[in-house]
């Protein structure tokens, strides 16, 4: 396996972009598209996961890395959360909704995969 030099590197931070593109794919569908609150929310909440793996590579210590994937981790529980309203209020299928669900729910996998790798590595004074 080869060193992360780059956040672009991590395959977490590659799954969030993806799911970001799919968020933005499936808001701008039918009646979604007129609910700017939910598509506004939904939309900062995608790219928030993207965001946090972002701006914690590039911290100083593994600690404030850690930090920004608990960070990344919640915006994806958000994004999942999000996607039941949208099908509560018809304007996904739930087929449409699981497949941004079941999206979040790979990159948080990949998020806690690296959480616990941080913590394994992680000396009491990083």
């Amino acid at each position: 396996m080869s060193k992360v030099q780059r956040f672009e590197d991590l395959i977490c931070w590659q799954e969030a972009r993806a799911l970001v593109k799919l968020v933005y794919t499936y808001s701008n569908k039918g009646a979604f598209t007129r609910d700017f609150d939910m598509k506004s929310q939904i939309r900062r909440a995608s790219i928030s996961i993207m965001s946090n793996i972002t701006e914690g590579f590039g911290r100083g210590s593994q600690k404030d890395f850690k930090r920004f994937l608990e960070y990344s981790f919640t915006s994806a529980n958000e994004v999942k959360s999000i996607c039941y309203a949208a099908v509560d209020v018809n304007y996904w299928s739930e087929g449409e909704a699981k497949e941004i669900q079941d999206k979040s729910e790979h990159v948080k996998a990949l998020t806690l995969g690296l959480i616990r790798h941080l913590n394994r590595n992680l000396s009491p004074h990083s």
